[in-house]
Formats: C-alpha cells, sequence, structure tokens
C-alpha cells in the first residue's frame, strides 16, 4: 500500500504546490493527509482539519438542495425558472434543468458585488437583464456561474431564508460537518488556506469572491467534510438521478463525457465516474467518485500550480483501489496551421485575442469588468497547438510546460475554451 503522506509530499514539492490536503474514502476507511503551509507569507502548517475553498464543488450542494426541493414536489426540473423567480429578467424559455446543466445560454461569469448582506443573491438576479444571451436555451453547453445563482435564488424564496441558512439546514447540520462555512468570518475560526499564484508562487492579495457569488462557488470547508458529502452521493438513492447524462461535454479533458444534472461524467478506461473541480482565487478543488469501488476522492490546494498535482495523485490513487487512472490529456501534433482564427472574442468579464507571434499562435486571456477586483493575474498567455482531430479547429493550450494541456475547440462564430462559448467580436 503506497504511503499516501508521502506522495503527496513529494508530488507537491516537486511541482510547487505551497499547501494542500489529499482525502480518500474506501468502503467506510477513511484517510486525510496534508502538506505544506497554508500560506507561504505566515508559515502556518496544514493540517488534516484546514480549511480550502472548494469553489464550483459548491454547485453540487446546490443542486442537492435544487433535487431536494423537487422531490418535496415544490416544482419540476422541466419548469420554467420565470415561473419560480417571476421578477428575474432572463429568457422565459430557460429551465430549471437548464441552469443545472449550464445549458441555458446565459452569459454566465457575470461577477458583480452586490453586497454582504442577506439579500445579496437576490440583488444579483436583478442585475442578470443586462447580460447577453449566447444561445437558445437547450441548445449548447457553455458552463455558467450566474445559473447556479438562480438556482440558489429559488432555494431562498422556496425555503424562506437565505442560500446560506439552507445550506446549513439542509446538509450542514444533517450530515454533520463541523468544518464547512461560507462567510470569512467563520472561516477565520479554523487554519483557512490563502491562495498562491502560479506564476512566482507569491500569495494573493484577495481571499474570496463576492458573497453574491455563494451558491456558485463560496463553500469553505475540509476534506474530511467534503468526504463526508461524498459519501451522501453514494448512498442517498433518491440522488441518483443526478448522475443520469443530459448532454454530451463537449472539450472531454480528463475523460469526461457527459454532464449529469450538474455532475460532470467521466468514463476512465471503461469506468464510470462522476465528481467536480473547482477554482477560485488560486485554490484548486478535486472530487471525484466511483460508485463501484466506493471510493471517494479529493484534493484540496492553495496553488494554480494544482491541475498536474491533481492528474498525477488521482491516477495513483485510483489506479490503487480502482485499477484505473485519469486518462492522459490531449497532445499536441507537430502540423501547420493557418490564421483563420485570428481575432477577438468577448464575453462577460472576459476577452481574448489568438494572435500569432514569432511563427506561434498565441492565446491571450483579459479579465474585464468586475473581474478585475479580484483577479491576482488579469492578464494570461497560452500557446496553442493544434491536435486530432487535426481538422484546423481543435487545439490545446498551456502556459506553464508543467502542466497538462487543455482543449481549445473553434467554430466561425466562437471559441470554446474552459469549458465556456466566447463569441467572435
Amino acid at each position: 500500500m503506497p504511503d499516501w503522506s508521502v506522495r503527496l509530499s513529494e508530488l507537491a514539492a516537486e511541482i510547487g504546490v505551497p499547501g494542500a490536503v489529499l482525502g480518500i474514502w474506501v468502503d467506510g476507511e477513511q484517510t486525510v493527509v496534508p502538506y505544506g503551509v497554508l500560506s507561504r507569507a505566515t508559515g502556518v502548517e496544514v493540517t488534516a482539519d484546514s480549511v480550502f475553498q472548494v469553489g464550483s464543488v459548491t454547485k453540487t450542494y446546490t443542486a442537492t438542495m435544487i433535487m431536494q426541493l423537487a422531490a418535496e414536489g415544490r416544482f419540476g426540473l422541466d419548469d420554467r425558472v420565470v415561473k419560480l423567480l417571476p421578477e428575474a429578467s432572463i429568457d422565459e424559455r430557460i429551465t430549471v434543468r437548464q441552469l443545472l446543466t449550464h445549458t441555458s445560454g446565459i452569459d454566465g461569469d457575470v461577477f458583480t458585488d452586490t453586497g454582504r448582506g442577506d439579500d445579496c443573491v437576490e440583488r444579483y438576479v436583478g442585475l442578470l437583464a443586462t447580460v447577453d444571451q449566447l444561445f437558445a436555451p437547450g441548445t449548447a453547453y457553455s458552463y455558467c456561474n450566474a445559473g447556479f445563482v438562480l438556482l440558489g435564488r429559488i432555494i431562498e424564496v422556496l425555503d424562506g431564508r437565505s442560500w446560506d441558512e439552507s445550506l446549513r439546514a439542509r446538509l450542514i447540520e444533517p450530515l454533520g460537518l463541523q468544518s464547512t462555512v461560507t462567510l470569512p468570518e467563520e472561516a477565520i475560526l479554523h487554519r483557512a488556506a490563502v491562495g498562491h499564484l502560479g506564476t512566482d508562487g507569491s500569495p494573493v492579495t484577495t481571499w474570496q469572491l463576492p458573497r453574491s457569488l455563494g451558491p456558485a462557488a463560496l463553500i469553505t470547508q475540509s476534506a474530511g467534510d467534503l468526504l463526508r458529502y461524498a459519501q451522501l452521493h453514494l448512498e442517498d438513492e433518491s440522488l441518483a438521478s443526478m448522475l443520469e447524462p443530459q448532454i454530451a461535454y463537449p472539450g472531454g479533458r480528463g475523460g469526461a463525457t457527459d454532464i449529469g444534472l450538474t455532475w460532470r461524467l467521466f468514463n476512465w478506461s471503461g469506468r464510470r465516474i462522476h465528481g467536480h473541480d473547482g477554482e477560485t482565487i488560486s485554490q484548486l478543488a478535486f472530487l471525484r467518485i466511483d460508485p463501484e469501488a466506493r471510493l471517494a476522492f479529493c484534493l484540496l490546494t492553495n496553488s494554480a500550480k494544482a491541475p498536474a498535482l491533481f492528474e498525477a495523485l488521482a491516477t495513483e490513487v485510483f489506479t490503487q483501489y480502482a485499477g484505473v487512472g485519469v486518462p492522459p490529456a490531449p497532445q499536441p501534433a507537430d502540423v501547420e496551421v493557418g490564421d483563420e482564427h485570428l481575432g477577438r472574442y468577448e464575453r462577460a468579464s472576459v476577452a481574448i485575442e489568438v494572435l500569432r507571434r514569432d511563427g506561434k499562435l498565441i492565446l491571450a486571456y483579459q479579465a474585464t469588468g468586475d473581474r478585475l477586483a479580484f483577479a491576482e493575474e488579469p492578464v494570461r498567455e497560452y500557446e496553442l497547438r493544434p491536435t486530432e482531430p487535426l481538422d484546423g479547429n481543435h487545439f490545446v493550450a498551456r502556459d506553464d510546460p508543467a502542466q497538462p494541456w487543455t482543449p481549445v475547440s473553434f467554430t466561425p462564430t466562437y471559441v470554446f475554451t474552459a469549458g465556456r462559448v466566447t463569441p467572435r467580436v
């Protein structure tokens, strides 16, 4: 049996991740091992009960509460959102299911800070009247944070309390989660991690996203609590429908094939895995669950360099307990490509320019608008290389040779990267 503490330490040190916690639960046996420091500025040691931001893993919590409300007969998943939220100025065709599956078409990276009050989610929903509709509801996939704030507002309206209070009453307290919080004044009572930049490894200067993004990204918790939550999705048959494929997942990084009801569904050498990742301000979290092996894996980190650490550790852990590993990332091909995709692409909070420099294709990423308030690295550049299928539209990109390549694809009207449709302008 591998010594997971040793492997975490070896790999994290090699890759340059300052602090992490690895959690493994296998049919009742749990292992939680810490590594490194919570912040290089303070040198405070990571412990097994340290808390990290889990980012978009939060979306699965919000989806779980939505499923609970649907099971209570409060609405149907194919009900239109405006039926439940008449004040929402969004396309009236959008359904609850489309919010859960990122197929609403709402330009979803809206990071407006609407304050710290309990009305912040309600106020955020009021802003969506000015947000673009990227495509007709149900016709495509584009990752949508705003959709999960809408789901959070549905929970608030039906439960008659804030999203944070519903989370506590519906999941945190019933599951006995002792180290799961949403607000910074709660996190400070625990040993809380601080993100570190992928460039020079320095600590970030902004700790958390605006509270208005709560239902999409604001849970902070320990690895033990995240594993306990994962067990709920191994044991509660009433939540099994969340794993039914709803739409094919474009891009397919890490073996992802489909989107369920929020869960990402993976095929690892014929074995069905589900999970979700999260990224906030240089804190990255990863959760994978194998129902057949009764295995849950999580990795909480405080570094933008974490993807390489995840792929290495998840492959070793799943090979040990389930005989499969993370499928290899797509690789670049050594072929010439044209200039047909050069140009500018824009969506809420992001501007992308594809350009040619010194004979190479470059994807230049620029944070814009409200995202600038917490974008520690507002400008990043990625080398673009062609990949299979060699049709001139499929590429891989990375800005660090130590990190895995990530898929990027083009159509005549948009670029698809980071799971999002960004229209050409």
